[in-house]
């Protein structure tokens, strides 16, 4: 578990009672996650995630507390945050802010089949269409201006086939991306780290239920279609290779689709997305790995399975959309 901000059980029970929520019962450490520090909070009223935020300020979080709150609203299965007596739904914890959410039932899917990919597609969409007219901007801090601030940080531990396709995969990012047809891409708040493990299963594998999506913290305002190829890239492949695994990225595309159907502009620009997503997480495991912050315990992302990614995207055709 990345332990950034140790908790005692006074601390947490104290911070309990800033929330009508019962009473302390047990905190338990969340073994995963590198950004920020996570903990099972039981109570006498019930099951909740406490989360710690190690990087965001009050200010950048409220767009993410107010959009998991606008979607749980709405009845997209994501945690619902919790409200504190005064009103607010973000509170101070050793100093930073925290916050406590639902706790959703079931597991992430390590391995996930068709119904997963179709499951998970459906509450995709299901999310960029609610949040459509979300009131709150807030950028997508991990898009392309993060990727070339980080670039010269991370530059020196590339060597120089890693750098020749770091370089030239961000040159295409800066002339796509400031070009009209990227623009008018369908766009709006979303989740841009939709990954297998941040969503959860109930029911079994053949019968899978959705339990819901989770860890926001990434979220911002970005094209939607680029937060289909985050996901697609991590439950569509092969795990080894990184290659695509056609049958999944169907399943997963005309599902979305049958809830929200794809733009032209979208279709256009599916292989670019796609390396694009797969040269957002390269970055942020080359950053995390060659820089990491202090931590209890933290084992970062190994890059090489994005550079790899990467590589792939730029070398073969992805399905088309539907």
């Amino acid at each position: 578990m990345a332990v950034f901000t140790p908790i005692t059980n006074q601390e947490a029970a104290e911070f309990l009672g800033h929330y009508a929520l019962g009473e302390f019962v047990s905190l338990r450490g969340i073994t995963a996650g590198i950004e920020n520090t996570n903990f099972f909070l039981n109570t006498t009223q019930g099951e909740y995630v406490l989360t710690v935020f190690e990087v965001l300020n009050h200010e950048q979080l409220n767009f993410y507390i107010e959009l998991m709150h606008t979607l749980a609203s709405r009845d997209v299965r994501v945690p619902m945050p919790q409200t504190l007596r005064d009103g607010k739904r973000i509170g101070t914890l050793k100093g930073k802010p925290a916050a406590i959410v639902d706790r959703l039932p079931g597991g992430y899917e390590s391995d996930p089949g068709v119904q997963h990919c179709m499951i998970a597609a459906r509450t995709q969409a299901q999310a960029h269409l609610a949040a459509k007219d979300f009131s709150l901007y807030q950028p997508n801090l991990r898009g392309l201006s993060w990727w070339e601030e980080t670039y010269p940080a991370i530059q020196p531990f590339l060597t120089e086939t890693q750098n020749t396709l770091f370089v030239s995969s961000l040159k295409e990012q800066r002339e796509v991306q400031s070009g009209d047809e990227w623009k008018r891409l369908p766009a709006g708040a979303c989740h841009c780290d939709m990954f297998r493990d941040n969503v959860l299963f109930d029911g079994t594998y053949e019968n899978p239920r959705m339990g819901g999506i989770i860890d926001f913290y990434f979220a911002g305002h970005d094209a939607w279609l680029f937060d289909v190829a985050v996901a697609v890239n991590d439950w569509c492949i092969e795990r080894s290779t990184g290659a695509l695994t056609p049958w999944l990225v169907e399943a997963w595309l005309d599902a979305y689709a049958q809830v929200r159907p794809f733009t032209p502009e979208e279709k256009a620009l599916w292989p670019v997305a796609l390396r694009a997503a797969a040269l957002r997480f390269w970055a942020s495991r080359l950053n995390d790995f060659f820089r990491p912050r202090p931590a209890q315990t933290l084992k970062p992302h190994d890059p090489t399975h994005f550079e790899r990614i990467l590589a792939l995207r730029v070398q073969q055709p992805p399905p088309p959309l539907p």
